[in-house]
């Protein structure tokens, strides 16, 4: 689809190529951009000569000429890694800017390897096409080529989306119509919508996606077998031409469900044969699939404990049925007990997977990775980082976020989650002596395990957006730039996808940046407050519930009595999870004094008049945030209203939409919560607002 209005606007997101400012680009370029070559004839090689041509065509007005590489004068060349081009440019980008110790992949744009030419390249042909969206988004945010020198690397192995998706066409917590993989019980047909989500995907560095859900069905498990396996190889030749490798979900009990095996035993010799012979006819349709994951042990799914073996039992009889092919096992660790007695203090769901899987560092497979939520509970709006991601020195590991907005407003409520996602993955993590970041340590190299890497729960559908919100959009852009470099700034992420998708002029650019940037910040005020999570309507995960799960058996989250609120996770009296950290952590998180406010519910439990380091007690700013949010909501809602006239009318009325339910979920949140601990602790506001 081109760019335009209405929903071809919403379908093309962040790659509409909007002709912002072209003269000043054209101006600036000479010739550069009128004629293009690539060296190389690879499928994704062809990919990037027709993106680049696409973008320039759009950017420009003018279609450029493609011309053989060694043409010369002025043009834009796409060089393949081994090509003359291609290897002058990588030594000297990277010469120049310094050591790259531990890059896995660095693409290069410059125009000093080829006197009037700006050259593309990379150290792998995917890298090539990445290198074309990242010099196609420097020219649309207004930077001429002629002064491009630019080496950009990443350290991330991994960087995967991972839906979950069913067979039947139906999404577990997806917020945007139905699956654009599956339709009654198969593969789709139709892959034109598969083949320009790839293209989304690329453009912002993914390399893997896995297409089907961790929960994996006994009829998904058929995922494996000749009934489908020609319909996914088609699949993964739509993602291969963009540089994306694709991933299967599994089910561990999958040799009992597709052959007569009575067991899943992983030490069984018969299971070991079966795992290494499917993998085979797997391979055999799809050499390049990256590999399974698998979600095992988990909220009743099966898993190798019922065996009385461990998960490394479990992923390492998996991961050397695929070794041959080098494919990889993403083990999640979202392993705990979910028949918790809420009476029970000392059970702390925070804890398991720590507890699970740091006594069996080092007893995984080279090709596993074993893949740990952000925090240590389930994507909430504020947690902690989990301390297993830092622990873990012999164990590939991965973070696994959510795009998906589970529990942060489902894309009806606007929640920008780069924000978070940054915060925590650029927390101190200290390895060896050595003060360093969570997401170095998780990318391998610190550890000298170089199979780390990010993964996402994505949030797209067949909705005409992708995502059912078109500000969602910008988690999913967001979450690819992360992958890539998890220290960009927020700022700048959110102002390049603003740019890309409604253009650099003003108000609007500035007015949806300030928005995307305030809105993590205004959910967590209206919702869950310092760090004690969840008060989410048992199943649905959306709106007000407060005591919803507080007597469940998935756990217990606030502890609200009269006297105060929340959980004691410290050594020293509590559950003991503190002590999961290296010691700088937990020390701070063990000491009130030191404990961040946004997180202290989630480390203590003290009382109602407790003053945070705002001065502030802990019910006051109970009060005052969920007053704020429900505010700040409506306020968001008039800056959008504002920008009447200056957006397509197709996009704004959706917009505008999704802003209405959201000031009515906040002031939904505001009334349930404060009337909650109103009534818990006796204690008013001291500004007399109106509490229920």
């Amino acid at each position: 689809m081109t760019a335009g209005s209405g929903d071809v606007t919403m379908y093309d997101c962040w790659l509409g190529y909007r002709r912002a400012g072209p003269e000043a680009v054209v101006a600036g370029s000479g010739d550069v951009l009128s004629r293009v070559a690539v060296s190389g004839a690879s499928a994704v090689l062809r990919t990037a000569l027709a993106e680049l041509v696409r973008g320039l065509s759009a950017l420009t007005g003018r279609v450029p000429a493609v011309v053989p590489e060694q043409t010369a004068g002025p043009l834009v060349l796409i060089a393949a890694p081994r090509s003359a081009a291609g290897a002058h440019a990588l030594t000297t980008m990277t010469r120049t800017r310094g050591p790259a110790d531990g890059e896995d992949e660095v693409i290069v744009m410059t125009a000093l390897a080829r006197p009037g030419q700006v050259v593309l390249t990379s150290n792998t042909e995917a890298g090539c096409l990445h290198a074309v969206f990242a010099f196609l988004r420097r020219l649309q945010a207004g930077q001429a080529p002629a002064g491009l020198h630019v080496a950009d690397g990443t350290a991330s192995r991994l960087r995967m989306v991972s839906h979950w998706d069913n067979l039947d066409g139906t999404i577990e917590r997806g917020y945007a119509g139905a699956s654009i993989f599956f339709k009654d019980g198969q593969v789709t047909q139709d892959l034109h919508r598969v083949r320009d989500y790839a293209r989304l995907l690329a453009s912002v560095g993914v390399n893997a996606v896995c297409v089907n859900n961790v929960n994996v069905t006994a009829e998904a498990a058929r995922l494996l077998t000749a009934a489908h396996l020609p319909r996914l190889a088609r699949l993964a030749g739509i993602f291969r031409d963009h540089g994306i490798r694709l991933f299967l979900s599994v089910s561990f009990d999958s040799p009992m469900i597709l052959s007569g095996i009575r067991a899943a035993d992983p030490l069984d010799p018969q299971v070991r044969d079966w795992w290494r012979s499917q993998a085979g006819q797997v391979y055999a349709h799809i050499p390049d699939l990256g590999g399974f994951q698998v979600k095992a042990d988990s909220e009743s799914r099966p898993g190798p404990s019922v065996y009385g073996r461990s998960q490394a039992d479990g992923a390492n009889v998996i991961a050397d049925a695929l070794r041959p092919f080098g494919g990889v096992v993403l083990w999640r660790a979202f392993v705990y007990d979910c028949w918790q007695d809420w009476r029970d203090r000392s059970t702390d769901r925070a804890r398991a997977c720590y507890d699970t899987f740091m006594p069996l560092d080092g007893a995984f497979g080279e090709n596993v990775i074993v893949q740990a939520k952000l925090g240590p509970m389930d994507f909430q709006v504020r947690e902690p980082p989990s301390p297993l991601l830092t622990a873990l020195r012999l164990t590939s590991a991965a973070i696994e976020v959510q795009i998906t907005q589970e529990y942060t407003g489902q894309q009806k409520d606007l929640c920008f989650l780069h924000p978070q996602w940054h915060e925590v993955m650029n927390g101190r993590a200290v390895v060896d002596g050595d003060v360093t970041t969570l997401a170095h340590v998780v990318s391998g190299h610190k550890t000298g395990r170089p199979n780390g890497g990010v993964t996402g729960v994505v949030n797209v559908g067949d909705d005409p957006s992708w995502t059912g919100h078109v500000l969602a959009q910008a988690n999913l852009y967001a979450f690819g730039r992360l992958a890539w470099d998890p220290g960009i700034d927020p700022g700048t992420v959110a102002a390049e996808w603003v740019t890309a998708t409604f253009g650099a002029a003003e108000p609007v650019a500035s007015t949806v940046t300030r928005m995307l940037l305030d809105s993590w910040r205004v959910y967590e005020s209206y919702t869950a407050p310092l760090g004690v999570g969840w008060m989410v309507t048992p199943g649905t995960h959306y709106g007000p519930s407060v005591d919803g799960y507080e007597y469940s058996r998935w756990g217990t989250y606030h502890f609200a009595d009269r006297e105060g609120i929340g959980v004691d996770r410290t050594a020293a009296t509590g559950t003991g999870f503190t002590a999961q950290y290296e010691p700088g952590q937990a020390r701070m998180y063990e000491d009130i004094g030191s404990c961040p406010d946004e997180l202290l519910l989630f480390f203590h439990h003290v009382p109602y008049r407790h003053r945070l380091k705002s001065g502030k007690t802990v019910i006051q700013h109970i009060y005052d945030s969920h007053f704020d949010g429900a505010e700040d909501a409506r306020r968001m809602l008039r800056d959008w209203l504002s920008l009447a006239g200056h957006l397509d009318p197709v996009r704004f009325e959706q917009v505008r939409s999704r802003l209405e339910l959201q000031v009515a979920n906040a002031k939904e949140w505001r009334d349930v919560v404060n009337s909650y601990f109103f009534r818990k602790s006796g204690i008013g506001d001291e500004l007399g607002r109106k509490i229920f």
